[in-house]
Parts: structure tokens; sequence; C-alpha cells
């Protein structure tokens, strides 16, 4: 890999700028009977921006570590117009239920084994409506680790409020598009994805928006042409890992700073936030750059970015970042370090 190809020389100026779920957050998302979560990826749609949220606790214990309590939800999702990240986000609401607590937008059986919780990794628009690819996991495994049924979409009609698991596409569990980041991009929606777990590397899909529930539309990236252009197969066996690193929760957007893309996400082997820039989104990508570390801050996982936060031109970016230990949801900021040499 040629290294005068990347601008990325670092990170700096990295801390933490609010706290954004939990009682002790500014969003006292109590009020929604959400005392933990986790993740919070997040995209646009009807002017505001969705965060998309795992495994839901309305009350817990005190002193408790990691997920765990009572009203449990496999998924929420909650919503903002904030568009000034430099002091945390503010939750506007979440989709409820008829007593005004965040409901559960896709069910699971919740028996360890057959479909433990049905996690959602990512949302995009498509076609009128709103979707978010999710992980139908069987079983909770080692840190790091679980087992997927599938990987699917589910659909919602009616901006959030309402949402059906769809047939189709689907993707088995031991495959390499479980979880995922997308984008959209000349018409297309590309879909960076990762099996289950944070120990696999990186692959990439794209379909056309039109043909977002047709799995016989999908492309697979398969490497690039004699003439150095990317090649599209039908068939995922074809699928080229582009990013061949310990791989968990991730985002990928535009840096207009760097010119490049950043990809963020949960580096399994050092259990640590981390970015990498690419050059087009199947890269080349450049070697990751430590965000946060295991050491300053113990139980970290799923740092998501969103492109519409940032600041500097791109400068400064924000991410959510779970931490396990209290089970819920914080934002960050980072400056990014360009080199001069390009």
């Amino acid at each position: 890999m040629r290294n005068d190809l990347f601008v990325l020389a670092g990170v700096q100026d990295v801390r933490r700028v609010a706290q954004l779920t939990g009682p002790e957050s500014a969003n006292r998302t109590e009020r929604f009977e959400v005392a933990g979560q986790d993740l919070g990826s997040m995209f646009e749609a009807y002017g505001r921006t969705w965060l998309v949220f795992g495994d839901t606790f309305g009350q817990r214990e005190p002193g408790l570590t990691g997920g765990g309590g009572t009203e449990w939800r496999s998924n929420t999702l909650a919503y903002t117009t904030d568009r000034d990240p430099s002091d945390g986000l503010r939750l506007d609401g979440y989709v409820v239920d008829d007593i005004g607590w965040a409901k559960e937008l896709i069910d699971s059986k919740k028996v360890d084994g057959v479909e433990m919780t049905t996690i959602p990794t990512h949302g995009f628009t498509a076609n009128g409506a709103m979707y978010l690819a999710y992980m139908s996991v069987r079983r909770w495994g080692e840190p790091g680790e679980w087992e997927t049924n599938y990987a699917g979409l589910a659909r919602s009609a009616d901006r959030g409020q309402t949402w059906t698991r769809l047939d189709a596409p689907r993707w088995p569990g031991d495959s390499n598009f479980i979880q995922v980041a997308t984008m959209r991009l000349d018409g297309e929606i590309y879909f960076w994805a990762v099996p289950h777990g944070r120990f696999g590397g990186v692959c990439l899909m794209k379909v056309r928006e039109q043909d977002v529930e047709d799995q016989r539309a999908y492309r697979y990236f398969a490497g690039l042409g004699a003439d150095g252009e990317p090649v599209w197969a039908g068939d995922p066996a074809s699928a080229r890992v582009i990013v061949d690193d310990t791989v968990g929760e991730l985002s990928v957007v535009w840096n207009p700073y760097l010119s490049r893309w950043l990809m963020s996400y949960t580096h399994g082997g050092r259990a640590s936030a981390v970015v990498r820039e690419g050059l087009t989104p199947w890269g080349p990508w450049g070697e990751a750059v430590t965000l946060v570390s295991q050491a300053e801050v113990p139980g970290l996982y799923a740092p998501f970015m969103a492109p519409q936060y940032t600041a500097d031109g791109g400068r400064t970016i924000y991410f959510a970042l779970s931490v396990w230990g209290p089970y819920n949801v914080f934002w960050y900021r980072a400056d990014l370090v360009r080199s001069d040499r390009n």
C-alpha cells in the first residue's frame, strides 16, 4: 500500500462532549422509559436525524454493569432536529407507544439459541420509505462474538411509526453482510458490510434505490478490472474484502476536509474505536488511526459518525460512542490532523 496516497496523519483533542441517553443525560430519556441503551447509528429522513438504538431497558438496578433491566425492547428509534453538535444532541423524542414509552420497532422472540434479539445496524431512505438494516441474533457469545440467524431489512411507510420485516433481501447468518453502514451515491445505495461479531473484514455491495427490495439486484465489489475500474458481481461469494481487519459496528461518511471517505468502527483486536480514510468507496483504505482507546474509556464500542455532524469544514468530527459499564450512549468530538504532502 502506498502511504503517499493518504492524508490522515492522526487525530487530536478527542474528548467527551455530553451523555446522550440515560437518566443522567440532558435528554432525560427516562421520560420515554429509557434508562439504558446502546448503539445510536444515524441517518436523515423528513428533516430529522434519526438515531437507531439497540437493546433498550426501562429500569436498571444501581451499579448494574452492561445490558440488563426491566422493560426490555430489542430496538428503539429517537429523532432530533438539532444541527449544532458542539454541545451534544438534543433528542426531540422517540417513536413511542400508547403510553409514551419508546417502543420496540422490530419484534424478537427473546429466546436464547433461537432468536435472542433483533439489532438494527443502520437506517436509510428509499422510494419514499424508511428502512432499517438489522440482524437477527441467535445468541450472545464471548465479548465481541455472537451468532446470527440472518440479516435483512425492515420497512416503514409511516415515518417510523410501524415497521415490517421484509422477506427479502436477506443474507445468511454466516455471511459477510450482517452489520452494515450505508450511503447513497449517484442513485445507488452502498452497503459496507461485516460479519457478526467484531472480528471480520469489510466487504462492499450496492443496489439501485428502486431495487432495494430485490435480492437479485444487489451487486458485490469483486475487485478491480484490468482498466482499474471496479468489477461488480451478482454472486455474494465473489465479494472481495476491502478492509482486512477486526471490524465491528461501523459507519462511513464523506469527509470534505480530507477529501476522502472516512470509516469508523470498533476494532475488535484492539478493543478500541478507530478511523480509516479511503480514496474511493472500495479503497484503497489507509491504516487504522485510534480515536479512543480501551484504556481511556473501558467498555467502549460502536463509534458512529454522521456526515451532517462536523465543524470547520470537516476538520472536526462528532460521533456517538457506546460504553458498556453505564450501558448508555455518549457524544464525542475529535479534530482530524491532515498531512501536507497531498
